[in-house]
């Protein structure tokens, strides 16, 4: 593999991106580029490092990943669960962290306890379908939505969600709560695997100094 290849990092955009960004200045990788707010460039380069980073959606950082448009992606492990893409997960970078959960209504533990028929509004349904029919062997129909998911209970168009929660504030003040946890979440680093074999050696050198820079105290 010759030398002066570069590295290509697909970052989901937002928050995650930021954070990976100071995660990886503390091991002396940095692009000055991506702090520029004003700037219209899709593709950031440290020419140093041969290195370079482009933001994307997160839900398809994963698939730039498989096809080898990006070698290394940064994305949640909701979007890694859901894509369901032929990649691996090396690292968890420990920020982003939040939970998957089934939410609704006090009432509806009921169903969930007894297993009855249910309906689950969720922007992942890959994952609601996991949970109910593979782990919890519960008849239930997915009702995929992309946004203002607290708001099917709540109109009757589900009897639970399955989501992401933080804090869980946005539940309560609509007079939801969780229910069940299907997982926890957090920021992961994925790999395409051709890339971790034709360039195994700075891929492994790069996991092992962020391992090193996580295991620090804050």
């Amino acid at each position: 593999m010759e030398e002066n290849r570069y590295l290509t990092f697909a970052l989901g955009k937002g928050r995650l991106a930021r954070q990976t960004l100071e995660l990886f200045e503390k091991i002396g990788i940095t692009c000055e580029e991506m702090k520029d707010k004003n700037t219209r460039k899709l593709i950031f380069v440290n020419e140093e490092e041969k290195m370079r980073f482009f933001l994307a959606k997160g839900p398809d950082v994963p698939t730039y990943v498989e096809y080898g448009a990006a070698d290394i992606g940064v994305v949640g492990k909701d979007t890694i669960l859901e894509e369901n893409r032929k990649i691996h997960e090396v690292l968890d970078l420990g920020f982003g962290k939040c939970r998957m959960c089934v939410c609704g209504p006090g009432e509806a533990q009921d169903l969930l306890q007894k297993r009855e028929f249910i309906r689950a509004a969720s922007k992942y349904p890959r994952i609601a379908r996991e949970h109910f029919f593979n782990k919890k062997h519960q008849t239930v129909e997915i009702i995929k939505l992309n946004g203002s998911i607290e708001l099917a209970p709540i109109v009757g168009l589900s009897e639970v969600i399955v989501d992401i929660v933080e804090t869980g504030s946005t539940l309560r003040e609509n007079g939801l709560e969780v229910l069940e946890e299907v997982c926890a979440l957090s920021a992961r680093m994925v790999v395409n695997p051709v890339s971790m074999k034709m360039e195994n050696e700075r891929i492994t050198r790069l996991i092992a100094l962020l391992k090193e820079a996580l295991s620090q105290p804050v």
